[in-house]
């Protein structure tokens, strides 16, 4: 369905969108983040933290079929600071960016298991599996900014993309 480079622009979109909503999160006080806000997975920080899991579960295990290791991650609902969840995320992302840079049409196709989902999904679905998520999880962050009386910051397709095409080395 998708080729190699589509997934590439997608992987990065994801990524960008994921930085502007963190720095907006680093914003509030840390008590202020984890207030429960009825959002699916309760304050704007754990649900910021479920959505970089779900990047991390399905991309960095599923994909190369990791599941033992899953066991050695930390835990991010129990870090304590910005800084800690923003390195976790930073590390999280490397190793998608490096996969995903090797993504072939073939590898696409290629089917994957996720222990805790029944079916044969491809490495494609998975791709599909975490930006859709994203999107989401990121419309129940969205509404509980406006709820706060707070802008949340901009996720349009078309922006985000102009402004990695800017940065892209010529």
């Amino acid at each position: 369905m998708f080729a190699p480079v589509d997934i590439r622009e997608i992987t990065a979109y994801n990524r960008a969108v994921l930085a502007r909503y963190e720095r907006a999160l680093r914003r509030l006080t840390w008590k202020e983040s984890g207030k429960d806000r009825g959002t699916g997975h309760l304050s704007l920080r754990d649900t910021y933290v479920h959505i970089v899991q779900v990047h991390d579960g399905w991309l960095n295990f599923v994909v190369p079929a990791r599941f033992g290791d899953m066991e050695g991650r930390p835990d991010p609902f129990e870090f304590h600071s910005w800084k800690e969840i923003g390195a976790w995320a930073d590390s999280v992302f490397r190793e998608i960016q490096a996969r995903t840079a090797a993504l072939t049409a073939r590898e696409l196709r290629r089917v994957v298991r996720a222990p805790w989902m029944p079916g044969r999904y491809t490495v494609s679905d998975a791709y599909l599996q975490v930006t859709m998520e994203q999107a989401h999880h990121l419309g129940e962050i969205i509404a509980a900014f406006w709820q706060m009386d707070r802008a949340p910051p901009d996720m349009t397709w078309i922006d985000t993309r102009r402004n990695l095409t800017r940065r892209r080395p010529r």
